[in-house]
């Protein structure tokens, strides 16, 4: 049996141009179907420490007292700011308009940055309404889509477990 050795060497050449249209087609495709996300709250929440008795750091301006009792199925029950309570369906939007005021927001950029609010909330309050407490404080995006910072600290005090 006779093998024969071909010299002629098959050769494979590779199209770049093809492979370079093809990466600037995807590069393009993914530039024009990015769509940028509008930023989440991102505010400044001091947790409390575990197991700790230390004071907190003192602010120049006494911090706002945010109270939240939950009835026995987690619900908000009462919703008071120092003396001043808010009830029914609209609390959160009446706390919103009412922390504006506090901040003298009149749809520009407000003065809250340095007022503090701290959050007593109960131990078996769900957090939904910890979460819309937090947004009616911090701030709110107006219709041209701007963001407004109304209170940029924000602090939450341990709960005391429920009995």
């Amino acid at each position: 049996m006779k093998i024969r050795h071909t010299d002629r060497r098959d050769r494979i050449e590779l199209q770049m141009t093809p492979m370079i249209d093809i990466v600037f087609q995807l590069l393009v495709f993914f530039i024009m179907t990015f769509k940028i996300v509008l930023p989440e709250g991102d505010f400044n929440i001091r947790m409390p420490l575990p197991a700790s008795d230390a004071p907190a750091a003192p602010s120049e301006l006494p911090p706002l007292k945010l109270e939240m009792l939950a009835d026995d199925q987690g619900k908000l029950r009462e919703l008071r700011l120092g003396n001043l309570k808010f009830d029914g369906e609209g609390r959160f939007l009446a706390l919103h308009q009412h922390i504006r005021g506090l901040v003298e927001d009149e749809g520009g950029p407000g003065t809250g940055v340095e007022q503090e609010v701290e959050i007593n909330a109960d131990y078996g309050l769900q957090y939904d309404f910890v979460m819309r407490a937090i947004t009616a404080l911090t701030g709110y995006i107006d219709p041209n889509g701007v963001p407004h910072q109304l209170i940029e600290k924000v602090r939450l005090s341990p709960p005391a477990e429920a009995p």
